[in-house]
């Protein structure tokens, strides 16, 4: 989905300048247990499903909407795997646009849905395997793509 009124406003009063982000993201696993990764247009760089929260919206509803957004496939948030944000979180878009974020991120289970990209943000999504994971453009920490050594607790830095 192309920028929210909320944040189109928020634009319009900033340009480009840092704006703080509420987020989520997701670790989408696939049968094989290989995580689902988005490269979006104009980006060399991968990225995980995520997005920003809306007014009024839930971060489980954030996460369910994104997902579905950007790959066509509806999910479960299972549980929170991570809280991650700070000065690490800083990311600039190619437009030039400056966020700080703020990331809730989910593991999430696949309930339906064939992977396609419904709004045209992905130039392509593919799963990769857990040592196979490509360069990307949040700094997360590696341990969040390990499903055993996050199963037990929720990840901070």
């Amino acid at each position: 989905m192309p920028m929210s009124e909320y944040y189109k406003n928020m634009r319009s009063k900033v340009g480009s300048e840092l704006l703080f982000m509420p987020s989520v993201a997701a670790i989408v696993r696939n049968e094989n247990n290989e995580i689902l990764f988005i490269r979006k247009s104009n980006e060399t760089i991968w990225g995980l499903p995520a997005g920003a929260i809306e007014i009024g919206e839930t971060p489980a509803q954030a996460i369910r909407r994104e997902v579905y957004e950007e790959t066509g496939l509806t999910v479960n948030p299972e549980r929170i795997i991570g809280v991650f944000g700070g000065d690490k979180y800083k990311y600039e878009y190619s437009n030039g646009h400056k966020v700080e974020y703020l990331v809730i991120m989910f593991e999430c289970s696949i309930i339906e849905g064939i992977l396609y990209a419904l709004d045209g943000e992905a130039e392509e999504l593919r799963f990769y395997k857990q040592d196979e994971i490509p360069e990307i453009a949040i700094p997360y920490p590696k341990e969040i793509f390990d499903r055993e050594l996050n199963k037990e607790k929720t990840l901070f830095e």
